[in-house]
């Protein structure tokens, strides 16, 4: 797909989310693009779009302070997976302004963040749907990748109280790879295959 073209927010050179190692903070788009998207926002939108924007690492602290409920639930990536939690240590349902700002930072200190787009973003009542895609590159391998993302917020009296966010972990963690493969079988009567 041909990223020119498709509506939604370009973040460019450090324009949102989790661009903790970049810095500005204006969400990029096409006019066209920027009034379809404004079609689906609401209040709780705009509260989730606001804090994407601000979780550079310098600015995720006060972002979290001000958008994220003291006591609002953060799942990021699974429910709880200990051997990602190995390779990604914030993974998982934690409680607290605290797990939005360890993710953020985590982020920031694992990868170079290359491109970081919002596509869709919109709402229902407390309900807030976002989908884009990253590109990231890991500080110690050099090995990029770019993953779709997804993002299940809810948003009450202002502040976030709960946010999903879902990408391609396979990917993220064979950034850090140094070799090997895995023997695979996926179906009873398939050969296994390796990876």
């Amino acid at each position: 797909m041909n990223r020119s073209n498709r509506r939604g927010f370009l973040a460019s050179s450090g324009a949102i989310g989790a661009i903790g190692a970049i810095g500005a903070s204006t969400v990029l788009a096409a006019p066209d693009a920027l009034a379809q998207a404004n079609q689906g926002r609401t209040p709780a939108t705009e509260v989730v779009l606001e804090f994407l924007n601000n979780t550079a690492a310098d600015k995720i602290e006060a972002a979290a302070e001000r958008l994220v409920a003291e006591d609002a639930t953060y799942i990021s990536l699974n429910f709880e997976n200990k051997d990602l939690k190995k390779i990604l240590p914030w993974t998982g349902t934690q409680k607290g302004r605290k797990a939005f700002t360890t993710t953020f930072l985590g982020v920031a200190n694992y990868w170079t963040i290359e491109d970081f787009r919002i596509d869709d973003a919109f709402g229902a009542g407390e309900n807030v749907a976002v989908f884009g895609s990253f590109t990231y590159r890991s500080k110690t391998r050099g090995k990029s990748f770019t993953s779709p993302l997804s993002i299940h917020a809810k948003v009450r009296g202002g502040k976030i109280v709960y946010f999903m966010f879902m990408e391609d972990t396979f990917a993220s963690g064979r950034s850090f790879s140094a070799g090997g493969t895995w023997r695979v079988k996926t179906l009873p009567d398939s050969p296994e295959i390796q990876v």
